[in-house]
């Protein structure tokens, strides 16, 4: 299936992954953007940064098999594996991003806004009742398989 094909059948979960993915690219570098922009927004950057690498592996299953991590990580990223736990743990990092506006108004709101449309694809492929289909092109149904 192409990427094309992929966008026609209307399944929020893969707008939901590539948001994602988009998300991912913006905490990586509005964190690195952000990170002199001083002492009191910096946790929010260093959580920025983290959730980046965490959403690299939520989007790219495949990762989980070629990187090495630890078990507890492996078992709390696969966790994250339902429309609603991904729409949670989206939600939740947007949020934190949303409450670094308290403290001063950075470029991370773009990251707030990126992170929060993320959670809503999935929260709507989950209230459609469709179930998560992973992109091919990410490395989702049977790419990982392909490899092993």
């Amino acid at each position: 299936m192409t990427l094309k094909e992929e966008f026609a059948t209307r399944n929020f979960s893969i707008y939901g992954q590539w948001l994602g993915i988009l998300s991912m690219v913006l905490c990586f570098a509005l964190g690195i953007a952000n990170i002199f922009s001083g002492v009191l927004i910096l946790p929010f950057t260093i959580i920025c940064l983290i959730s980046s690498f965490v959403i690299l592996f939520i989007e790219v299953p495949l990762l989980l098999r070629i990187c090495p991590t630890s078990s507890s990580f492996d078992a709390a990223i696969r966790r994250v594996s339902t429309n609603y736990m991904r729409a949670g743990t989206y939600g939740v990092m947007g949020l934190v991003q949303w409450l670094s506006i308290i403290v001063k108004g950075t470029s991370l709101i773009a990251a707030a806004v990126v992170l929060t449309f993320t959670a809503l694809c999935y929260a709507l492929a989950g209230f459609k009742g469709q179930a998560f289909v992973g992109s091919k092109t990410l490395g989702g149904a049977g790419v990982a398989q392909m490899i092993v």
